[in-house]
């Protein structure tokens, strides 16, 4: 096409050219037309190759789709072959399935029609053996002299007897594996603990003593009409008793921190001798300044031994304020820190992170600083603020389980629990109620009473120690040791009590006879 365009183009040209000479002269127009006749019979002549090449190429495009469609004809009847050749072997194996199909229930009809006749005679060789079990248990019955239910209780009793004794070894043999295994290493843990920490501990729970020079300053701390004595215990919050008590004033208050302010203003106040309502709301401001800067530097001195040094400074100032709170005659801040030293020295022996194992300890008991004004357990309270100011979650779940009052999650809590065990029952380190051991002791015999065949029990050293009498015609010696441990089971249910109870249970027997 684009010859032909071409070749219109030059014939167009061509007669413009003609056109052009013509005008110009007149000499030339034959010239001309001859060169017309010659452009034009070019032209035809190109316009006849190129219609003829045209043709050339629409015969060579025919023949090649013509190949192309038998090609694709072939190869479309090669696969419908093979297909048909899939087909066949696919039905061949089915008509195969069919007839393996058909011999398996020809034999599956065969195997349950001889199961039938195999069952009919079971059940009669069943009821022939019924039939006999019954004779042969008449015939027992009769030579026994013993009826079913007489023989199957007396068979109970004695294999209830040999359970009992065969749960008596295993509690045994377990008891003396676990020892043997964890005894060693506990008892080498705890005391490596306990030797490389010491705390010194005060007494003071609720009340301070302070002592005055004479009686003559009791009138003076009165006041007239009372009112030196009111406007102390309205500035300080802290009841002042005045007694028979010879020159001593006590201060009462459950605040150890306004109390230890209250003990610091009032000895100003003697010291200083001018005792009047304005010196009196004086003495305590500078008290309360001087206090609050002691608890900080207890607090600071507690983070710092113990090797904590980004502390919260409102943990640091709540962690100083236990220098004067007082638990069971056991003073807290020290605790805290011998609780911190035994989380970090067993917590090294474990190969658990010591560091994490101090600061838990150090900071398990804040909740004591103010449970005064919070409700709630002590360890929950601590626990919350300790979660406030951004301690990480496994030092507030430590410090929230080491009284159970969340179940310990972490080895962490563990330690924490333990370490405060062995810090408050440690000999020495708390006092006790003679009410509370009273009744702790009153307990343990309850329930070691409470077991049958137990005579009588006796609670020892401190109530440490439990001895059972039991009557030996009704505890065997392997019912002993299954009563030892479910007695030591119960008391851990049923009781709170320092350190651990050891039960011990005396089985006695003795055979009298006289000689005459």
């Amino acid at each position: 096409m684009e010859l032909v365009i071409a070749i219109v183009c030059l014939a167009v040209g061509a007669g413009g050219t003609f056109a052009a000479m013509r005008s110009a002269s007149n000499g030339r127009v034959r010239e001309a037309e001859t060169q017309v006749q010659q452009a034009q019979a070019q032209a035809t002549q190109v316009i006849d190759d190129a219609q003829r090449q045209a043709e050339t190429l629409k015969k060579e495009a025919l023949l090649s789709a013509k190949e192309e469609i038998i090609q694709h004809r072939q190869a479309a009847e090669a696969e419908e072959k093979q297909r048909k050749r899939e087909l066949r072997t696919l039905e061949n194996r089915v008509m195969q399935r069919e007839e393996s199909l058909d011999r398996r229930n020809d034999a599956l009809d065969k195997r349950e029609h001889q199961l039938s006749s195999q069952a009919g005679q079971i059940d009669k060789r069943s009821r022939e053996v019924e039939a006999l079990y019954a004779r042969q248990a008449t015939e027992l019955e009769r030579i026994a002299e013993l009826t079913r239910d007489e023989a199957h209780e007396e068979l109970l009793d004695r294999v209830r007897e040999d359970v009992t004794h065969e749960a008596a070894t295993i509690i045994r043999d377990s008891e003396q594996r676990v020892r043997n295994e964890c005894s060693k290493t506990a008892r080498e843990i705890i005391s490596l603990a306990i030797q490389r920490c010491a705390a010194d501990h005060t007494a003071e729970v609720t009340v301070t003593s302070v002592h005055i020079p004479s009686d003559d300053l009791k009138g003076r701390i009165i006041g007239r009409e009372g009112r030196n004595i009111r406007t102390f215990e309205q500035v300080s919050g802290v009841n002042l008793v005045i007694d028979d008590t010879p020159e001593t004033v006590v201060l009462s208050s459950f605040d150890p921190v306004r109390r230890e302010t209250a003990r610091v203003a009032l000895e100003n106040l003697i010291a200083d001798g001018r005792i009047h309502p304005a010196r009196i709301e004086e003495m305590y401001h500078k008290a309360s300044d001087l206090v609050q800067q002691r608890v900080r530097e207890a607090g600071e001195e507690a983070a710092f031994d113990a090797g904590i040094h980004d502390l919260h400074p409102e943990l640091v100032k709540t962690l100083g304020a236990l220098r004067y709170r007082t638990s069971f005659g056991q003073n807290v801040l020290q605790h805290s820190i011998e609780v911190g030293e035994l989380c970090a020295i067993m917590a090294s022996e474990l190969g658990v992170d010591s560091r994490s194992a101090r600061r838990a300890g150090l900071l398990h008991d804040l909740g004591k600083a103010i449970d005064h004004e919070v409700e709630g357990p002590h360890a929950v309270i601590g626990a919350d603020l300790a979660r406030r100011y951004g301690e990480d979650p496994s030092i507030v779940h430590a410090i929230e389980a080491h009284h159970g009052d969340v179940d310990p999650s972490t080895v962490l809590a563990v330690l924490v629990q333990a370490a405060d065990a062995i810090s408050a029952a440690r000999p020495g380190a708390r006092r006790e109620s003679a009410e509370n051991y009273i009744k702790r002791l009153e307990k343990l015999e309850e329930i070691s009473n409470s077991h049958n065949g137990v005579e009588r029990t006796y609670a020892m050293q401190a109530g440490r120690e439990l001895h059972v009498m039991v009557q030996p015609e009704k505890i065997s010696d392997a019912q002993a040791t299954v009563l030892a441990h479910d007695i030591a089971k119960q008391i851990e249910e049923e009781m709170e009590y320092p350190g651990q109870v050891r039960v011990v249970v005396i089985r006695e027997s003795r055979a009298v006879d006289i000689a005459k």
